[in-house]
């Protein structure tokens, strides 16, 4: 059975923007999903988040990952942790950034992922990004997107993809899932 997994990022939890929207909509379309609970979201260590993926997530090849924010170098840091003959589907990244210039979270961000590593996990990759995003820019993203190799999709002023900036549906997440997943 396809599986979506959805990671928030700082500060969120796993009914927050548009995770409950993309959720409904994945399971009317008979994929499982499955919202985590990052540990310690306003206060987040790398280690904590990556164990807590290892003991929910179970990688094969009808897994997809979706992250939110610091969910996103969260998911690429777990797809270097994996064992090498693991694949999974896909990864979609939505204000995905691989440095932002805070000491709370430099060690998510402070070495340079092993591409390499990343790829014999999964080749599917799309960073979601907005023109109008307060906390990550437009370079921000690019560069992530970049550094991963992802196709980028930018999206017009939908802010950070939350509800403050009313964003409670995401149809780009959804319809590359239903792409990536044929």
């Amino acid at each position: 059975m396809k599986k979506v997994y959805l990671i928030h990022g700082w500060n969120g939890f796993p009914n927050n923007h548009w995770f409950p929207w993309l959720k409904k909509e994945l399971e009317k379309l008979n994929f499982k999903v499955e919202s985590l609970e990052m540990p310690n979201s306003k206060h987040p260590k790398l280690k904590e988040w990556l164990n807590h993926l290892n003991k929910s997530i179970e990688p094969n090849k009808d897994t997809y990952l979706v992250g939110h924010s610091l969910g996103c170098i969260t998911i690429v840091r777990y797809l270097e942790s994996l064992p090498e003959n693991v694949k999974i589907k896909g990864c979609i990244f939505v204000a995905g950034f691989s440095f932002l210039n805070y000491k709370e979270i430099k060690e998510f961000y402070e070495k340079n992922p092993d591409i390499n590593k990343i790829k014999r996990h999964c080749k599917n990759f799309v960073n979601i990004y907005s023109d109008n995003d307060e906390d990550i820019s437009i370079e921000q993203s690019e560069s992530f997107a970049n550094l991963i190799k992802a196709k980028k999709v930018l999206e017009k002023e939908k802010g950070h993809f939350c509800l403050n900036d009313s964003v409670d549906k995401l149809p780009s997440v959804l319809n590359t899932i239903k792409v990536m997943s044929r």
